[in-house]
Parts: C-alpha cells; structure tokens; sequence
C-alpha cells in the first residue's frame, strides 16, 4: 500500500499569525495540504471580511494548494454547556466554520464535545444530550454543503474514547466520520491499534503529536509514548486513505521555541513509520 499522506497544522501559529499567513508560511516549508484552526484572531469567521475570505480562496487556488480539514479547538466555548446561551453561541460559529470550510471547498470540519474539569461537573445524560442535539443541528446545516462534521477523541471531554466516539456518532447520524487523535488516545491508555481497527471506516482523518502521560501535550514525535510505527500499519489495514494531521502544538509566540524544526522531525519519524516522505522546501 501506498505511504499515508501528510497535513500540517496551523495550530502552533495560533497566536501569531493571521490564518492565511499561517498558511503561507507552511506552504514556505513546503506543505500543500493543511488543517486550519478556527479561532480568533487566527481565522474566525464571523468577523473575516468578504476580501479575507476572497483573498485566502484564491491563495490556495492559485497555488494548487487546499484546506483539508477545519478544527475549532473549543478553548472557550463550549456545545455542551449549562448555559443556553453558550450552546447558542458555539452552534452558531460551527455554522460559520462549515460555510468557510464550503467556501475552501474543505471536506471536514472536527468537532469536539465540550471540556469538563470544574470540581463538579453536570450530569454527563444532560451533556450527551445537549451534544448530540447540537450536532444533529450541523449535520442537517451542513447537507448539501459537501462539508461533512467528525467528532474528535479529546481526553478532557466528557467522552474520551474511541468507543465513546463512535457510540455518539451512531446516536447522531451514521454517516457522521471520526477525527481520530493518535496522541489523545495513547494519552488514555487505550488500545490505539485495536481503537482504530474498531473504528475502521469511520475515520476520516487522522491527528498525530507526541505527550508524556505526566504532562498532556501535543509536541514533537519522538519525545513521549506516541508509537506511529504501529498507528501507521493499522491506519494502512483498514484501507484509510486520508491525511494524517501533524498536529504539532509549539506556540510560536514563546522564546526559544522552533515549530517549523518540530513540525520537520516530527514528520522524518512519520516517514520511517509509513507515511509519506517530508516536503521539499
């Protein structure tokens, strides 16, 4: 089978840079393929202009260049909340994100079920419940659109696992795919090679970074537990023929840090393990 093929992530860039230029700069390391992040000031787009929004089109399409996937982190908002109002307001950009993610002409946009870590949280029947009414509400915006929702594996969400993901999918629409997090399921503890033959079909797309189980991160490969060897010729025995999302998180605004050198040998290892070589710059 063929060596999986690679995204890059504009996540690292969240804070300084602007959407496009994130991308821009990606392409300049020599990506074509990307998943932007939806988040202000980074790309949101309830306040992008109707330039912006031309000027980013007509990069990727100048360039041969696309958005493969859209991901909204949820840092502060969340479709799950207590508050009405909240859960307004998130379903509400979901809307914008999947309108932009048409404009891109971008396949998918993730979503994830809102983060719990208060002392006391609501009962979990009343966030599933909120969760998947919400996401049964996209889905019905989004047909038609050729965008299509996927629901990640986050461990600080009410729903942390493969099985929880696909139990919730099924209980919105079949059709609705899975974002599977490499990182975020090794984090758990879970099975990551038997999560993704019981997933199987159902992943559309895929994230990969590395983390300790002592301190949750999304660094470089080769620094934590994060296995690829295994998650590749898994990810290659059920046929998955989407990108893996180098998912990299090294906030580009701190001293010291070097996200384009992380994002590089993070990518070498993916290319020992299965997936395509790196880009030439």
């Amino acid at each position: 089978m063929s060596d999986l093929r690679v995204a890059a992530s504009t996540f690292p860039f969240l804070y300084s840079h602007s959407g496009l230029d994130a991308l821009k700069h990606l392409a300049s390391q020599g990506y074509s393929s990307f998943e932007l992040m939806i988040f202000p000031p980074h790309c949101w787009p309830a306040t992008m202009t109707l330039a912006e929004r031309r000027a980013m089109r007509d990069w990727l399409s100048d360039n041969g260049h696309r958005v493969t996937s859209f991901c909204y982190p949820l840092l502060d908002n969340n479709p799950n909340s207590v508050c009405p109002i909240m859960r307004r307001y998130t379903l509400d950009r979901y809307k914008e994100a999947i309108a932009f993610s048409a404009e891109l002409g971008c396949p998918w946009v993730v979503a994830i079920p809102g983060p719990v870590n208060s002392l006391i949280n609501p009962p979990t029947p009343w966030m599933r419940e909120w969760f998947v009414e919400g996401m049964k509400e996209l889905v019905a915006f989004a047909k038609g659109s050729g965008v299509e929702l996927i629901l990640e594996n986050v461990p600080f969400t009410f729903l942390p696992t493969a099985q929880d993901m696909l139990d919730v999918a099924n209980e919105i629409d079949p059709s609705i795919g899975i974002n599977f997090d490499v990182c975020n399921s090794a984090y758990i503890k879970e099975d990551v090679v038997g999560a993704i033959r019981m997933l199987g079909s159902r992943i559309k797309n895929v994230h990969i970074s590395d983390t300790t189980f002592a301190d949750f991160k999304h660094d470089r490969l080769g620094t934590g537990i994060v296995e690829p060897a295994p998650a590749a010729a898994a990810l290659k025995e059920i046929g998955y023929e989407g990108m893996t999302v180098l998912e990299i998180i090294t906030d580009a605004t701190q001293p010291g840090v070097d996200p384009d050198g992380d994002l590089a040998a993070s990518h070498a290892i993916l290319a020992q393990s299965g997936w395509e070589p790196p880009p030439r710059r």
